[in-house]
């Protein structure tokens, strides 16, 4: 699958899991060095951010409004990845207030897994995928211009729907 960036084409490598398949498991550590699995987000729905680079506006911006809705829906699990570091995610999240979990894919685990890894750039794709309470994706966007926001009502639509 391609994408672009800025207008120029980028491919993104493997295969993105698609609507109707189970999620690939994943596990990463969070802000607290501690891992977190896809198992432990599926006593809800989940809403799951795909971030290229936390340092950037229209990254910033879609973290903010997922954070934004976790701090008022409490039947969602909100869970931003980038490929940031932990000290880049724990920095930028101090500066701008944003408590939601944030979760890091440095070895790139989760980016190959659902094909979202773009070596060219070396960061992952922007992407939000939801799943209900039995890890299967019920909504998945893979944003077609990576310097563009995601649909938040048609992710926040289809998380609301499984409640």
């Amino acid at each position: 699958m391609n994408v672009t960036l800025k207008g120029k084409t980028v491919e993104l490598e493997g295969v993105q899991p698609q609507i109707n398949e189970k999620a690939p498991d994943f596990s990463l550590p969070d802000l607290n060095d501690q891992l977190v699995e896809l198992t432990a987000l599926l006593d809800k729905p989940a809403i799951i951010s795909v971030v290229p680079d936390i340092d950037t506006s229209v990254c910033q911006l879609q973290t903010k409004r997922f954070n934004q809705e976790a701090a008022t829906n409490n039947d969602v699990h909100f869970v931003t990845i980038s490929n940031n570091t932990k000290e880049q995610q724990a920095n930028w999240c101090a500066a701008e207030g944003v408590d939601m979990t944030m979760l890091r894919d440095t070895d790139l685990e989760f980016a190959k897994n659902y094909g979202l890894y773009i070596p060219e750039i070396g960061h992952l794709a922007r992407a939000i995928f939801v799943l209900d309470t039995q890890g299967t994706i019920v909504h998945e966007e893979i944003v077609p211009e990576i310097a563009t926001e995601p649909d938040y009502q048609k992710a926040l639509a289809a998380a609301k729907a499984l409640v």
